[in-house]
């Protein structure tokens, strides 16, 4: 199961590029801004969000074109293919379109076709950034084992949205509006954080079973923002409604979750230990969990930008040999072949150059 015939329309500074033949390994290689990541940033397109660097869609278009980029791809499942395109329209520069086997669809809908999870350089101080970037990287864990986390997301955030509207206004909110909307809360909610809580239940058991391995083992723990029960989150937020009118902002509930990560050998936080460290556990989390999802049925497809550069040979090894192992499709960057020479023979390969693609 896997992405083929894969095409970027004035994508970044991809005016028309096609992958094809496809492999369970795929290396782009090139030298710095060549274009590899935009690669990766457009197959992160096929999932819900707004892909791998949270860029607004018109700075993914090509300056030379009309303002509008494309992107698609054939899905291919038990020997059948499903058509996936994404992209803007020129007049509509800001507003993402989605299609299905040439039928409209949502962005959303896209999680029911395949989970979507990567690495990039920017996610090395993941440990070390706000709590939104680590509830945004949990979220991207779940959603690639649940589609129907996403949902559970945008609902939550439109419906702390509006409370936050209401308790910001001059005049004093209508308590039964308030109350409608913070049922939405704790049904939404209540899913949304059930469903981080089991995800790291599942890392952390995954974690503690896998063979000897030269990634540091993290050790995780879910902070919740408030209850996670869909009783308990409707009742606290009732109860601090004067508060949170003070504070003219929500106070509880999972957009305050966040993500503890300690370094099990040395039982330190994962904020404290150096950056080999930090990376090493960022790699076991995400095998950890590329375990957890080779069961699922929708195919699984892992982006790695530049995961192979700052590994000793040792490191790199066993991670190809665990994705090997693994059911999901792989594609990963570099500026050079030599660090995959362990690939060799198992990889389809691309040169990307200015924008262009040429397969090896």
């Amino acid at each position: 199961m896997a992405l083929d015939r894969i095409r970027l329309g004035w994508f970044r500074n991809h005016r028309a590029t096609a992958l094809e033949g496809t492999g369970k390994f795929n290396l782009l290689v090139g030298e710095n801004g060549a274009g590899k990541t935009n690669i990766l940033e457009a197959i992160s397109l096929f999932a819900p969000g707004r892909g791998l660097r949270r860029a607004a869609l018109p700075d993914m278009a090509g300056q030379a074109g009309d303002g509008a980029f494309a992107v698609s791809a054939d899905l291919l499942r038990d020997g059948a293919g499903v058509r996936l395109g994404t992209g803007t329209a020129p007049d509509k520069p800001g507003r993402r379109i989605v299609r299905v086997n040439g039928a409209d669809a949502s962005a959303l809908s896209l999680s029911e076709w395949l989970g979507l999870f990567w690495l990039t350089p920017a996610m090395d101080r993941l440990f070390m950034d706000s709590p939104g970037g680590r509830r945004r990287f949990v979220d991207r864990l779940a959603l690639a084992l649940d589609p129907a986390h996403a949902a559970h997301a945008a609902r939550t955030e439109a419906a702390i949205r509006e409370r936050n509207r209401l308790l910001s206004a001059p005049q004093e909110p209508d308590a039964r509006w308030l109350d409608a909307i913070e049922a939405q809360i704790a049904e939404a909610g209540g899913a949304l954080a059930s469903g981080r809580a089991r995800l790291i239940e599942a890392l952390n058991a995954k974690l503690e079973t896998l063979p000897p391995s030269p990634f540091a083992r993290p050790a995780l723990t879910y902070q919740a923002g408030g209850p996670i029960d869909v009783g308990g989150l409707a009742q606290a937020l009732r109860d601090h409604r004067r508060r949170d009118r003070a504070a003219q902002r929500t106070l509880t509930g999972p957009h305050r979750d966040d993500l503890g990560v300690t370094m099990a050998a040395k039982n330190q936080a994962a904020a404290e230990c150096s950056t080999g460290e930090q990376k090493a556990m960022l790699i076991a989390i995400t095998l950890a969990h590329a375990d957890l999802s080779g069961d699922a049925d929708r195919p699984r497809l892992l982006l790695l930008d530049e995961v192979a550069a700052h590994l000793d040979p040792i490191r790199r090894g066993a991670l190809f040999e665990r994705l090997e192992a693994g059911a999901a499709q792989v594609w990963m960057t570099g500026t050079e072949l030599a660090p995959f020479d362990a690939l060799n023979g198992k990889a389809a390969q691309w040169h990307v150059a200015e924008g262009s693609v040429r397969k090896e």
